[in-house]
C-alpha cells in the first residue's frame, strides 16, 4: 500500500479514487457557483498579469525571477490590477479566478506556495459594508448550491473522512448579521477580543491590536460555535498595523481599519478591506511600509484621474474546500501540491 506522501508522487493514481474524484467535482462546482453568482450581480470577469515588476502586497514573501534582464516577481495576488479595473476604469464590479504565489516557508496543514484565488473587487455607493454583504451572499449561494447539487460527492468524502455539515447561517435570534438574505454572523475585532478574554486568553497570548495567531483563531472559532452555533462568520474592523498598505484606516479610531476576515471552522479563508482611493494618502501609506514608492508609481497614478470608493477581498479556493469538508490537510484538495518541499509532479 502507498503512503499518502507516495500517492502525491503518483497523483495520477490517487486521482482515480472515489474520494479524490468527489473532491475534484466539488472544486469545480465552487468555481462555477462563484462565477455564476457574481455574473448575476453584474460583475465582469477579468484576467490580470502574474508577472509583476514589484511586489503586489509588499514584504519579502515573493518568488523573484529574471524578466529579460529586469527583476520581476510572481504575483502574490491580483490586488493592484483588480483595483485599477474596478475603481479607476469604470467597470466597478470585477472578479478573477487564478493562481496566487506565496514564497512562505510554511510547512503547515493549511498553507501552500501556489494556490488559487477567488478574488472580487467592487465600487460601493455609501458604505464598505456593501462589500461585506456581497461576500456574505456569494458564500451562502455557493454553500447552498453545493448542498443542493453535490450531495453524492459530499457523502463520498464523508465516508472516507467523517465530518459535520457546515453551519453557515446565523439563527434568526441573532442580531449581528450581514447579507441581504445570507445571515452571516458579523462580529467586530473588539468583540472577538472580549470573547477571548472572557474565555481566559491573556494579553501574552493575544494583544488587543495584534493580528490573530492560528491557535487564537481556532480558539475563537470554538467560542463562536458554542455561543452562536455557527461555523462561518467574519470579523470587521481589524487593527490597521498588520494590514497591507492599501487598507483604509477607520475614521473613528486610527488604530483600526475598515478591513475584515471571514472564517470557516475557526480558520481564515478570506481577507479583505475598503481600499485607499486617494493618491496622496496611498503614497504615504506605501512609504510608511518601507516599500519603494516608485515601484508602484503606475498604481498610484491610476487613482489621479479619479477613483471610486471601493473594496474587495481574496478567497483561498483550496482552503474553503478543505474546511467546508472538514478535511485535516489542504493537500487533500489540491490537484498537484506546491509547498516548500514539493515541486513535482
Amino acid at each position: 500500500l502507498f503512503t499518502k506522501l507516495a500517492l502525491f508522487d503518483r497523483r495520477h493514481l490517487d486521482l482515480r479514487t472515489p474520494v479524490s474524484q468527489a473532491i475534484c467535482r466539488i472544486n469545480s462546482a465552487v468555481c462555477t457557483y462563484f462565477r455564476e453568482y457574481l455574473i448575476s450581480q453584474d460583475f465582469v470577469e477579468i484576467q490580470t498579469p502574474k508577472l509583476l515588476g514589484g511586489a503586489s502586497e509588499g514584504g519579502a514573501e515573493v518568488f523573484a525571477t529574471d524578466y529579460f534582464g529586469q527583476g520581476a516577481f510572481l504575483a502574490q495576488s491580483p490586488q493592484l490590477h483588480k483595483q485599477i479595473c474596478a475603481a479607476c476604469s469604470g467597470i466597478e464590479r470585477v472578479f478573477e479566478i487564478g493562481p496566487v504565489f506565496r514564497a512562505e516557508n510554511s510547512n503547515t496543514a493549511r498553507h501552500l506556495c501556489e494556490f488559487h484565488g477567488l478574488d472580487l473587487e467592487m465600487a460601493f455607493k455609501e458604505h464598505y459594508h456593501e462589500v461585506l454583504d456581497m461576500f456574505s451572499d456569494v458564500f451562502t449561494y455557493i454553500f447552498d448550491k453545493l448542498n443542493e447539487n453535490l450531495k453524492a460527492e459530499i457523502n463520498t468524502v464523508r465516508e472516507y473522512h467523517g465530518f459535520e455539515d457546515l453551519v453557515y447561517k446565523a439563527p434568526d435570534s441573532c442580531k449581528n448579521v450581514s447579507g441581504t438574505w445570507s445571515r452571516t454572523l458579523r462580529l467586530t475585532f473588539e468583540e472577538a477580543i472580549k470573547l477571548l478574554r472572557a474565555a481566559g486568553v491573556t494579553d501574552e497570548e493575544q494583544e488587543d491590536y495584534d493580528d490573530l495567531s492560528t491557535p487564537v483563531e481556532k480558539k475563537l472559532g470554538a467560542i463562536v460555535k458554542e455561543k452562536y452555533g455557527v461555523d462561518f462568520y467574519f470579523l470587521d474592523k481589524f487593527p490597521l498595523k498588520p494590514r497591507p498598505f492599501y487598507t483604509m484606516p477607520c475614521p473613528e479610531n486610527p488604530k483600526l481599519s475598515n478591513s475584515y476576515d471571514f472564517f470557516i471552522r475557526g480558520q481564515e479563508i478570506l481577507s479583505g478591506a475598503q481600499r485607499v482611493h486617494v493618491p496622496d494618502m496611498l503614497e504615504k501609506a506605501i512609504a510608511a511600509k518601507d516599500i519603494p514608492v516608485e515601484s508602484l508609481r503606475f498604481y498610484i497614478d491610476s487613482f489621479k484621474a479619479g477613483a471610486q470608493p471601493h473594496g474587495g477581498g481574496g478567497i483561498g479556493l483550496e482552503r474553503v474546500i478543505m474546511l467546508f469538508l472538514g478535511l485535516p490537510n489542504i493537500r487533500n484538495v489540491t490537484y498537484f501540491t506546491r509547498d516548500p518541499t514539493r515541486l513535482s509532479p
